[in-house]
């Protein structure tokens, strides 16, 4: 005789609630594990696709959060120059509180780690790099194409920051603190005389950041000023030779600037 199905016992059934539970469960598992180990070459894709190609992390190795690549500097993404750091770059990124703090290392240019804090909010994004010094082959600068690589500078980069922080708000850029870059012994592929000099550019933040460049030493003379406004620098200054070296330097000169006599005025913005 067939059981009636009024008698049957009924099918227990895992509560809606229950594969909620579970699912917010895998997912709450799943996330940190794919966001930790997250490859290196998606943060390659971020930086290529911020600088609109002209920096590049190529052969990227670990995390985006601990790993290394060779860096490598570009015209852009139509250009045929490049050039890259004679070591590999590696990297430390972590979160904290106000934002995230990166650690930035290379065994050619670093003497000791950069150091940057970076944070998003309602009032826009800061950058803030960490006080220290680091030391760059000008050569790089090539990667950059026009017009450094008809200069193909040679020499040393010196950088040093001093409370330097970068913020955008509002599609506005605003700097405090202060960056001195000195190039030494600087020469460069138009002329045959080496060194020509050596150099000091600083940016200065505040209301109206500055920027300042003067010669410390050599044959080449170079000075001139500079001043943001809104997202725009404009810069005037002035190129010259001392008299004995004009004729090593014409060429050069020349190249640089908008040759008035024996001077080379030079304009941005």
């Amino acid at each position: 005789m067939a059981t009636s199905s009024r008698h049957r016992k009924p099918v227990p059934r895992t509560p809606r609630s229950a594969w909620g539970w579970a699912l917010v469960g895998a997912v709450a598992g799943v996330v940190p594990a794919v966001v930790a180990f997250a490859p290196a070459h998606r943060l390659a894709q971020s930086v290529a696709s911020a600088t609109g190609g002209q920096v590049q992390l190529l052969q990227a190795r670990g995390t985006v959060w601990t790993g290394s690549a060779q860096l490598v500097l570009t015209g852009g993404s139509a250009s045929q120059d490049s050039a890259a750091l004679p070591s590999r770059l590696d990297w430390r990124i972590r979160p904290g509180w106000g934002g995230l703090h990166a650690q930035l290392n290379a065994s050619c240019c670093t003497p000791t780690p950069l150091r940057l804090q970076a944070s998003a909010g309602w009032s826009g994004t800061r950058l803030t790099i960490i006080d220290g010094e680091s030391l760059w082959p000008a050569s790089v600068l090539t990667g950059l194409g026009t017009p450094w690589n008809t200069l193909q500078p040679q020499g040393q980069l010196a950088l040093q920051t001093r409370g330097f922080t970068m913020r955008w708000s509002a599609g506005r850029m605003s700097l405090a603190g202060q960056v001195q870059l000195d190039a030494r012994a600087m020469s460069s592929r138009l002329s045959t005389l080496r060194p020509m000099g050596s150099y000091r550019l600083t940016v200065q933040g505040g209301e109206a950041p500055t920027l300042t460049l003067s010669t410390l030493d050599g044959h080449l003379q170079l000075n001139g000023t500079g001043q943001w406004v809104g997202n725009r620098l404009r810069f005037a200054g002035e190129a010259s030779a001392t008299p004995e070296r004009e004729a090593a330097l014409s060429n050069l000169l020349n190249i640089i600037g908008r040759r008035n006599g024996a001077r080379s005025i030079i304009t941005v913005g």
